[in-house]
Formats: C-alpha cells, sequence, structure tokens
C-alpha cells in the first residue's frame, strides 16, 4: 500500500520556516501529540487550519480551546466528523497533514489522495520547516527497526550529549518532532525515531544518517501486507547524506541499502555482534569497535566502549542497539570516548525487560514494550521457565514462530487481550501441553467490559497460581495494547501495580497469625 508523493505549485517552494507558508488551507487529521504539534505549528506560520478527530473527549476538548485561543483554527471532534474531507472556510484542503496512526486507507486520507491533495506526515512538515533565519539548522540521525528504536535513539542522545551537544531525541518517542524544531535555541543534532507509520507519510527527509535497526511481521493490517512494511521501514534511508547503518545480521536492512537512492558519496555501515569487516562496527573480545570510521579500517579497529558499559546483565539486542547508536554518531564526527560516556550515561526506559518484584524465588518482569512477536522473542530468550502473560491486539500478525521457537521455556501461558485467538491458536498447534489460562473475568457487579486494571489484576492472579520457585512471570504481548489499554505504558503500569498489590498481600498473609 504506497502513497505517491505529491507536489503542487504551492507547495513546492514551501521548504524553510521563512516561507511563505500564510493563508495555505490545511487539514489536520487527528489532535493526540502529534496532530496538536502539527496543528500549533501551522498556526504559527499562518497558514488556514481546519482540525478533526473522531474521539470527543474532555482531553480533547480542551486541546481544541487552546488551539482556537492560540489562532485561527476550526476544530471538528466527534466520529461524524472523520467520514469525508472537511473544508477550509468554505474552500477545498490544499494539504493534509496525517498524524501517524491513521492509515492511507482511512475515509479522510482516501479521499484526499483520490483528489490529488498532497498528504505529509508531521516529520515531513518538520523536515520543510526545520530552517529558519537567526538559528542553527540541526542534522538529522534517522532510526527506525521494529524493535530497539526507543533504546537506539536514547543511546544517540547520550553519545551526543557526552560529547558536548545540544541534543534531543524526538519523533515517535517524548518530544514530537515540531516541538523540537520549534525550540528557540535550536540545536546541535536531532537523533529522530520513525515508526512505519511516520515513514509513510514523509516525502523530502535527508538525514546525515539513517538506520534501520531490523525488521520483523508488525503492523501489516495498517501497511496492507508486509512487503509494504518493508517498503515503508525502507524509506529512511532515502536521501541519506553520510552514512546508512544496516544490520549486517538481517539481509533485509542491507537490501534496503543497496536500493535506496542516497546523496553521492553517502556509504554503507554495517553492524554486528560478531566481528566486523571493514565498514562496519561490532564487538572483538568484550570491546564495542569501530572498522568504519578509521583511516586505518583495513587493519585495526577503535575500541568505542565494552560490554561492561552496558551493564552486568545487558541482553545481546543491547548490544546491538549500542552499536548502531554508535555508528550514527560516528558518522557525525563524534569521539570514541564520548560513545563510552554515553553509554555509561545511558538510562533504559521503563516497560522494557524491566524486574518488578521478586517474591518466594518467583521474579516477576514487565516486558509491556513487547507489542510484537520480535520483540517477545528477544524477552523470552533471557528466562526459563517462564509463565507468560500475553496476548493482545494482533496488527495482523502471525505467531507460529515465536511460540515454535521458544515454547519449550514455557510453564503456562495467561492470555489477556479482547481477541488473542492468533496467539491461542498458535499455542495449541506447537506447545499443545503447556497450560494456557484465559484471564478470569472479574464480579464487578456490573455491566460492560473489564477495566484494563482489572484485566491485569486477574492475570496476575492467574500467574501466581502457577507460578513455581525458579520460575519468571513475564508480562511480554506480543501484541499493542490499544484493545483494553491506553498505551503500552498503561498496561506496563497496570502490571506493576497488580504485581505490587499481589506482594503486599502476600506479606499482609504472612503476618497473620
Amino acid at each position: 500500500m504506497s502513497t505517491p508523493y505529491l507536489e503542487t505549485p504551492r507547495l513546492a517552494p514551501l521548504t524553510t520556516w521563512d516561507a511563505d507558508w500564510r493563508g495555505l488551507r490545511v487539514v489536520v487529521a487527528g489532535i493526540g501529540l502529534s496532530g496538536f504539534s502539527a496543528a500549533d505549528t501551522l498556526i504559527e506560520l499562518g497558514a488556514r487550519v481546519v482540525v478533526f478527530d473522531a474521539l470527543d473527549s474532555e482531553e480533547n476538548r480542551g486541546k481544541a480551546d487552546t488551539l482556537r485561543i492560540v489562532g485561527a483554527a476550526d476544530v471538528l471532534l466527534g466520529p461524524e466528523h472523520a467520514l469525508s474531507l472537511p473544508l477550509v472556510e468554505g474552500e477545498p484542503a490544499e494539504l493534509v497533514v496525517t498524524s501517524p496512526g491513521f492509515s492511507p486507507s482511512h475515509p479522510v486520507l482516501a479521499e484526499a489522495a483520490a483528489a490529488g491533495i498532497p498528504i505529509w506526515g508531521d516529520v515531513e512538515l518538520a523536515w520543510r520547516v526545520r530552517i529558519r533565519e537567526g538559528r542553527p539548522t540541526a542534522p538529522w540521525l534517522a532510526i527506525t527497526g521494529t524493535n530497539g528504536k526507543t533504546t537506539t535513539v536514547s543511546m544517540t542522545e547520550s553519545m551526543l550529549r557526552a560529547a558536548g551537544l545540544r541534543a534531543i531525541a524526538a519523533g515517535n518517542v517524548g518530544t514530537p518532532i515540531l516541538d523540537a524544531i520549534r525550540d528557540p535555541q535550536g540545536w546541535d543534532a536531532i537523533a529522530v525515531e520513525l515508526s512505519s507509520f511516520q515513514l509513510h507519510w514523509t516525502h523530502t527527509m535527508s538525514p546525515l544518517a539513517s538506520v534501520c535497526l531490523n525488521v520483523a511481521e508488525d503492523h501489516v493490517d495498517w501497511h496492507g501486507g508486509y512487503d509494504a512494511y518493508l517498503a515503508d521501514k525502507a524509506k529512511v534511508y532515502e536521501n541519506t547524506q553520510v552514512a546508512c547503518v544496516y544490520n549486517a545480521e538481517q539481509a533485509e536492512t542491507e537490501r534496503m541499502v543497496e536500493e535506496a537512492e542516497v546523496v553521492e558519496g553517502c556509504r554503507a555501515v554495517g553492524f554486528t555482534t560478531g566481528m566486523p569487516a571493514i565498514s562496519m562496527v561490532g564487538i572483538v573480545e568484550g570491546l564495542l569497535v569501530d572498522r568504519a570510521f578509521i583511516e586505518q579500517r583495513r587493519n585495526s579497529a577503535a575500541e568505542l566502549a565494552s560490554l561492561d558499559d552496558l551493564g552486568d546483565t545487558a541482553p545481546r539486542h543491547m548490544a546491538a542497539n549500542a552499536l548502531a547508536a554508535a555508528a550514527l554518531v560516528r558518522a557525525f564526527g563524534v569521539d570514541p570516548v564520548a560513545v563510552r560516556d554515553g553509554l555509561r550515561n545511558y538510562a533504559p526506559g521503563g516497560h522494557r525487560i524491566e524486574p518488578v518484584a521478586k517474591l518466594h524465588d518467583i521474579l516477576w518482569v514487565n516486558d509491556s514494550k513487547a507489542t510484537n512477536p520480535h520483540a517477545a522473542a528477544a524477552s523470552l530468550a533471557a528466562f526459563r521457565p517462564v509463565v507468560w502473560i500475553a496476548g493482545g491486539l494482533s496488527k495482523g500478525v502471525h505467531y507460529d514462530d515465536l511460540v515454535r521457537a521458544h515454547g519449550d521455556r514455557l510453564r503456562a501461558v495467561v492470555l489477556i487481550g479482547a481477541d488473542s485467538s492468533e496467539l491461542r491458536g498458535a499455542l495449541a498447534r506447537h506447545t499443545p501441553d503447556v497450560p494456557v489460562i484465559e484471564a478470569a473475568a472479574a464480579d464487578t457487579g456490573r455491566e460492560g467490559p473489564l477495566t484494563g486494571e482489572e484485566v491485569m489484576a486477574n492475570a496476575v492472579a492467574a500467574a501466581a497460581a502457577v507460578a513455581e520457585a525458579g520460575d519468571t512471570v513475564l508480562m511480554a504481548p506480543a501484541s499493542a495494547s490499544m484493545d483494553q489499554f491506553r498505551s503500552y505504558a498503561h498496561r506496563g503500569e497496570a502490571f506493576i501495580e497488580a504485581v505490587r498489590g499481589y506482594v503486599e498481600g502476600q506479606a499482609q498473609t504472612t503476618k497473620e497469625p
């Protein structure tokens, strides 16, 4: 499912902040973080803006009020406004700027495409306004992949800062890219995390360096198939200026680089958790080393850091992420010592293989960020035996390979999710002897579906009933969260609270005579 890049005479000159954006008629799809940021930016630029969102919530009404106060914006909330492309002050839109979650098949976007109206994402808009008179223009280090994006973008930011640079991680994590672009001081460099959704709607970005960390089946429902998902991931390499960094252990990413249209002189640089060849970074005797960005790379390597700098228990994929980040910042010109110091300063984010509690020799681990099978595989590989809490919104992916590879680690599986039939089927085919427990329905005394907190409390109780000493109870759902939770973070927090409640209850029981 590809979206052609459309340009019009009105839009072609709009490649800097100081271009003539005044009066441009724009429809913004969605009023979440990126949609609000896009609308706010366009208003500041002097465009005429209409925002629509199907969710008419108190939070969205508050955002709508803010946009109306800061400038001329019409905000339409409610499902009836998400069915057709709205007019802008009685005239057709000249541009649609969409939030990442809107798929090309959405009725409004499909209507815009059929009418020949260009569709940008917030990243495309940010790239076009990044140049502003009187303020430095920061190079972008672009990062995508099925898994590891947030870790790698945070490591990249930490390395850049260790080099004394004013740097920020933005995009699909933390700060929306347009908010970063509008910082009045500007930046020396921006590490930009990009989802496949964002890349789909990005057309002219030209990063200094780029990486696709890995690819595995994910979001195939949104993209319309795995090939289309790969094609959107590959867009991260288009127009790269200095270095396209690829995973030497996954041929798909190398093929993406080979097929990319890049700036003349751009290099291909591989990363591997084994010994690196020339023009690669890798690992030799416990050291992260560089054979890509040194003059003597044919017969020597520069030490960047030690595996010990990642922490005593860092899993293998953390080393791969660190090497990818190192390659990006080395392409920018950062010294090896800053790579080492950046890794030492790096603090992992929450909800990623996060120990929560240990009681009766049972370890409870939160990996809510494992929103697809590839991510769940990394955490399942780290523990044995496992009581696995899993399930949720599958996004059209399949679980057979995951269960086949790690089924021998499972003591039991507790299913969450509104519909986990795909995962249940894979378990039945490949691990028929492993008990599968549906998170029991709570007696809430009311009608309607359980809350996310109730779902997770049931799952924790079910896991506790079957776990034995030496086990790990691992909440790594291999699925998205939006069927029962607001986000993977909400799901993770619900798990943490449920585990704490269970542990406190056990402690109270122990104290009773």
